[in-house]
């Protein structure tokens, strides 16, 4: 027989549609593999980035209290100077009526000091 003949042609070619399904076959499960390795790591990159996000939630909120822990401190410390500068602008008329010889004024003056003292204390307890 013919190197060429018909039925050599035939089994040959058949032997190369085998060749070229397994081949084939084989590349696609390498592709499986690939996609599947791939489709692993992306899952544990969006953990990570999943667990970045929580961790930079929690400082957010974290700053965000200690902001608003810092502006109720701002708050009292401003009422605490507003109660002071009364309190000594309560104490200096106090002085120029006691030299402008007002005992009337300055008694009054006194007494409306003790109540904001009185009232600080109550307060603070």
């Amino acid at each position: 027989m013919a190197p060429f003949s018909l039925r050599c042609r035939l089994r040959a070619g058949a032997l190369t549609r085998k060749r070229f399904k397994t081949k084939a076959k084989h590349d696609m499960q390498e592709s499986f593999k690939r996609l599947k390795s791939e489709m692993e790591e992306i899952s544990q990159e969006q953990k990570n980035i999943r667990e970045g996000h929580r961790l930079i939630n929690k400082k957010f909120e974290a700053i965000e209290s200690e902001g608003e822990e810092l502006k109720r401190e701002t708050i009292l410390i401003i009422q605490q100077s507003a109660r002071t500068k009364i309190k000594l602008a309560l104490m200096f008329r106090i002085l120029k009526a006691r030299e402008a010889g007002e005992f009337n004024t300055a008694a009054d003056l006194t007494e409306m000091l003790r109540e904001i003292v009185r009232r600080e204390e109550e307060k603070a307890i």
